[in-house]
């Protein structure tokens, strides 16, 4: 059934429920889903949705949304949209001119002419229940936000291409640093041979900002033929990481080159290209930008496109033209849908090897025990150049260095059942994946992914993954939750054996105070830990100071102890002297607790938080901006955390989702997980519908 978008009239509404709940009704075959559609709301604020068919499952879905994050999600889509200027002020028309610069609109058209049903009518109904929402509840719904209603199916579309696309895949050479890609994600997969209980185990955790496109939400869908509970990026219809009664997985952020920057020598009439000159595709846009009195004024702009794809930049008689791999990829909803109804491995590689994903690592467990890690994306083939080359601008004046097809998924790197018992990435390159690796360097093309990190530093977070996964050869699930807040800094086990003798050796008394803070320290980010403050900001202050500041930079052949040492023992004592006068300027003292400085702040408090970046080595991932007074406050980092085992008896989950599975202003939700978080708890997930009945907090049938 294909579900148009909602028209702002109560009749309307009424009428599309009633249908879909008809259809549902009749079509759903005893046993094989709810016998009628209703969220659950449980109390912490997590909807469990029910279908009496699909299309009234993802009208759910998209209701459960928008109650819960409503103002965000129209904000979202009319950035995506490319019109925020026009809705917000001249504030948004920088990212409009981006939207529009690399015609995310355009593809989101093509996207939803190009879906095969019933997977595009699942999308309609997401998007059904969305205006079904906002048009009950208006008095809900911020005024300023009401200019993007009715929502539409290519908003998703769109905002999914923003998101996937022009963020984590081409957002490093749009914007040479981008903060997401220091944090990144931890994922775990423990086979039977490596768990306690003889149950596979997962382990979910991704890091991302909180807030803005990247915002989680949690849910249970259960609808014919499903029932899956895990985690939607906001906006989207379907979860991007979760489980069944069968299987799970999750993702990471992977070290892929999917997209390029070509530098175009700009001629009279086009560019340079293949000896000749070939004439720009160029369209005239005009945006409308709100102003304060609310008239709208004309923003005029060229979109130049080029063989490799549109111009980004110009400067000097040269142009920077951008090349994004599976802007072409469009079933990405129905190769995730696939995922989250498949059953055996074999099932859902087959869901995998569509590729509509243009990156991400895959890390996955099952009930028959069966563990997965896959480094996923479309790759695109080159005939020349390694990791370097590619990470470079490229020269844009010959057809040699435009590429046309990608590597099939059997091509890119792949560990199944390893003899370890274990998967693991935390952003790494894939060798590491398992140990003994399982992935040779030398059967992976070079510009594929680096042989190893960029800087020596970020390896930390990794071994310290590794560490605790080879360490333990009878995990119990208690572990697993225990080994995911872990917060001890690797990296002070690398570098102390050398900055503390050479400290003492100084003979300056400012040196030795600074070593012995270090020396009774406890060598962790926990809140009430006493010299990782000063510890933090030394080797902040080593790495972005020098090259590669270690006596031994990582090594690929030794992938768990290195780096290690100081090259520059009395340099490093220097910076020690530095940063320990600004701490004690700024805190008073040396010993200052990890957790007065750094917080978890919602609106119901302020809790000392236990984390920090993974450049030190810490699994547990918080990163800090200023506030007040000195303290800083997380913003990034643990922004979803899930461990499920595979019983015979079903899956048993717990999960906890720092800043609230809710913005939207009043919901009881926004923050409501920061105690948790702060005293390392985690939540109990309820998956059968007795146990939601008896955590009810809100009921809503349709």
């Amino acid at each position: 059934m294909t579900i148009p978008a909602v028209p702002r009239t109560a009749s309307f509404t009424a009428l599309l429920v009633g249908i879909l709940l008809a259809v549902g009704l009749s079509g759903c075959a005893p046993g094989q889903g709810p016998d009628r559609t209703e969220i659950l709301w449980d109390t912490w604020g997590v909807p469990h949705v029910y279908g009496a068919s699909t299309d009234s499952l993802m009208y759910a879905f998209g209701w459960a949304q928008m109650r819960a994050h409503g103002d965000r999600v129209l904000r979202l889509y009319g950035e995506a949209r490319g019109r925020a200027a026009e809705y917000w002020g001249e504030e948004h028309l920088a990212s409009d001119r981006r939207v529009r610069t690399l015609e995310l609109p355009e593809h989101a058209r093509r996207w939803a002419d190009d879906q095969d049903m019933p997977f595009g009518g699942y999308v309609e109904a997401f998007v059904a229940g969305m205006n079904a929402y906002a048009e009950a509840h208006p008095d809900r719904i911020a005024d300023a936000r009401t200019a993007v209603l009715p929502v539409q199916p290519t908003d998703v579309f769109a905002h999914t291409l923003r998101t996937v696309h022009a963020t984590f895949v081409a957002g490093e050479d749009l914007q040479r640093t981008r903060p997401w890609r220091r944090a990144g994600s931890n994922a775990w997969a423990v086979g039977p041979s490596r768990s306690a209980s003889g149950n596979a185990m997962l382990l979910t955790n991704p890091h991302l900002p909180w807030g803005d496109r990247f915002t989680w939400f949690e849910a249970q869908l259960r609808g014919p033929d499903i029932d899956a509970y895990g985690a939607a990026l906001l906006g989207m219809p379907f979860p991007a990481v979760a489980f069944n009664d069968r299987l799970g997985w999750t993702h990471t952020v992977n070290p892929i080159d999917a997209s390029d920057l070509y530098r175009l020598s700009l001629t009279e009439g086009g560019y340079r290209w293949d000896g000749g000159v070939r004439p720009f595709n160029t369209d005239t846009k005009v945006l409308k930008v709100k102003q304060p009195d609310g008239s709208l004024r004309a923003d005029t702009l060229t979109v130049r496109r080029s063989v490799h794809g549109p111009v980004v930049g110009q400067r000097d008689g040269e142009a920077l033209a951008l090349r994004i791999a599976g802007l072409t990829q469009s079933k990405v909803f129905e190769q995730y849908w696939r995922m989250l109804r498949a059953s055996t491995l074999s099932q859902f590689e087959a869901a995998l090897r569509r590729q509509q994903m243009p990156m991400f690592n895959t890390v996955y467990a099952d009930a028959d025990g069966h563990i997965l890690y896959h480094f996923g994306g479309r790759v695109p083939k080159r005939d020349r150049g390694g990791w370097s080359y590619w990470q470079g601008v490229v020269p844009g004046d010959t057809s040699a260095t435009l590429w046309n097809a990608v590597h099939d998924y059997e091509e890119l790197p792949r560990v199944v059942d390893p003899p370890s018992g274990w998967v693991q990435n935390a952003n790494e390159p894939p060798f590491t994946a398992t140990l003994p690796p399982r992935v040779a360097p030398a059967e992976v093309p070079g510009y594929m992914t680096p042989r190893a990190p960029a800087e020596s530093a970020y390896m930390f977070r990794p071994q310290r993954s590794i560490e605790m996964l080879a360490g333990d050869s009878s995990i119990t699930f208690e572990e697993l939750q225990a080994y995911k807040n872990d917060t001890r800094m690797l990296a002070a086990d690398r570098l102390l054996d050398d900055l503390l003798p050479a400290a003492r050796a100084s003979g300056r008394a400012s040196a030795r105070r600074a070593a012995d803070v270090l020396e009774n320290w406890d060598r962790t980010a926990d809140a009430e830990s006493q010299g990782s403050v000063l510890f933090a900001r030394w080797l902040r202050a080593m790495v972005e100071g020098a090259e590669d500041p270690f006596a031994t930079p990582y090594r690929p052949g030794a992938p768990r102890t290195t780096p290690d040492g100081l090259a520059d023992p009395e340099a490093a004592v220097q910076t020690l002297e530095t940063v320990a006068q600004q701490v004690r300027q700024r805190h008073d003292s040396l010993t200052v607790a990890w957790g007065d400085v750094h917080r978890l702040v919602g609106p119901n408090g302020s809790y000392p938080a236990s984390g920090s970046d993974g450049l030190f080595g810490t699994f547990r991932v918080l990163k800090y901006g200023g506030m007040e007074d000195g303290r800083r406050r997380a913003r990034f980092g643990d922004s979803y955390v899930a461990l499920t085992e595979f019983t015979e008896d079903g899956p048993r989950a717990k999960a906890v989702l720092p800043y609230g599975n809710a913005s939207q202003s009043g919901s009881p939700h926004r923050g409501d997980q920061f105690r948790l978080h702060a005293e390392k708890k985690m939540r109990p997930v309820w998956l059968r519908r007795d146990s939601v009945r008896a955590h009810l907090e809100h009921r809503k049938a349709f």
